[in-house]
């Protein structure tokens, strides 16, 4: 498991800044998209600070954890059940565990190389 481990924490997604894929998503989201993650891939509307990176790289290791699927699938469920229970976009957004995790540890840039596997887990 520990080998697991430390291969998923040396992952690194490509990252595209300057990209019009954030803007173009805001006009459908209840929030204003700067960067996003979406399997190998983060794109960034302008160009990436060191915060944002370390919040969308935790989401490209959910992903990885969850083959990418299920994490998508996962999140949408997550997003549903907090649109019903706080009646609010950004609040339902808020209350994901995935996002909860990455807002929580964005801060710390050496958070990656010790996060342990299924760690969002602790944010249901």
């Amino acid at each position: 498991m520990k080998s697991l481990q430390r291969w998923v924490s040396r992952r690194r997604p490509w990252i595209f800044e300057n990209s019009r894929l954030p803007v173009w998503l805001s006009h459908i989201s209840p929030i204003e998209i700067f960067a996003f993650s979406f399997g190998p891939f983060v794109f960034c509307r302008d160009k990436l600070p060191e915060k944002t990176r370390t919040h969308e790289i935790i989401h490209y290791h959910q992903q990885l954890e969850l083959l990418f699927v299920f994490q998508w699938l996962l999140y949408a469920v997550f997003w549903v059940i907090g649109l019903v229970k706080y009646r609010s976009g950004i609040m339902s957004y808020m209350n994901i565990p995935f996002e909860v995790e990455a807002y929580a540890c964005e801060d710390d840039p050496t958070y990656l190389h010790y996060r342990p596997l299924w760690n969002w887990r602790h944010y249901l």
